[in-house]
């Protein structure tokens, strides 16, 4: 049996249903977050949910319920599904109302749901990497906030699968922003360059992590933007995701970037990244899915 969490409450998860007058449901007014679980724990919550707090806020929208109180409710998830390693998912709406673009009164809760899903570590792509198109930013001017409104996400995901491809990197003319679903990172001789955490990008947890990293192994890195050329001509690319970890890209519109292998500070991250969550999370076993 597995269960979801509705409004607060553990129930069996074929019986959490969304009312059609939900405003995640009918204006993707909301926000949500994903949280990986390994060895049944979840890697970075308190990033996560301090994330989804300040989302809430950006959209003037009261969670009802306090961090600690959310952390604590996920743990019974994860708990009661026996996730060993996978993801749980959450989202607040501005809840239940009768269809009108303005919000309703503060008399309206919001609504919350969580629920989780296995998914074992994509170590085969972290070792070869992957493959990336690039295509135009189209998104809103406020994608600092992790939005219900992922229209402009799907659209260049979709753009990435049909041409055979794992990530779209973006870019607003020729300034590259992120990916459809990713940070972007390159490598120019020896330092990090990502685009800096404002309202063109959301300031991924995983990225944070990157750069956390980065100044503790003292690796140079600088939050800047980056041109298209530069990017194309960088020594090595990779993104940053919850569930891609550090993941190379060795190639770009069907060109390999330099030899088309991941590079060596890429694969440096990638173990010192695995060491943040085996510190967090205990010793990660390779193809390990659930205990």
């Amino acid at each position: 049996m597995e269960y979801a969490i509705l409004n607060g409450e553990l129930i069996e998860r074929k019986d959490a249903k969304v009312d059609i007058e939900d405003r995640g449901y009918q204006f993707g007014d909301g926000v949500y977050e994903v949280i990986r679980v390994y060895n049944g724990k979840m890697f970075t919550a308190e990033e996560h949910l301090n994330r989804l707090s300040e989302s809430c806020e950006k959209i003037g929208l009261n969670p009802g319920f306090t961090k600690e109180e959310l952390k604590t409710k996920l743990e019974q998830l994860i708990g009661k599904n026996k996730i060993g390693f996978g993801t749980v998912y959450l989202q607040y709406s501005r809840g239940i109302s009768p269809r009108n673009h303005a919000f309703p009164g503060s008399e309206v809760p919001a609504a919350f749901v969580a629920y989780t899903r296995e998914a074992a570590r994509p170590e085969e792509n972290m070792k070869s990497g992957i493959k990336a198109i690039l295509t135009e930013d189209i998104r809103w001017l406020r994608c600092d906030i992790k939005s219900l409104n992922l229209l402009g996400n799907l659209l260049a995901k979709q753009k990435a699968a049909q041409s055979g491809c794992f990530e779209a990197i973006q870019h607003r003319g020729h300034t590259v922003t992120e990916g459809s679903s990713s940070n972007i990172f390159i490598v120019s001789g020896d330092k990090l360059v990502t685009h800096p955490a404002d309202h063109f990008i959301l300031n991924g947890i995983s990225r944070q992590k990157v750069l956390e990293i980065s100044h503790e192994n003292d690796i140079p890195f600088e939050e800047k933007a980056f041109t298209i050329d530069e990017l194309l001509g960088a020594d090595e690319i990779f993104i940053s995701s919850t569930t891609a970890e550090v993941m190379p890209v060795i190639g770009i519109d069907g060109s390999p970037v330099k030899n088309g292998k991941p590079g060596e500070l890429t694969q440096k991250l990638q173990g010192l990244f695995l060491e943040k969550i085996e510190k967090e999370c205990g010793s990660i076993q390779t193809g390990a899915l659930n205990s």
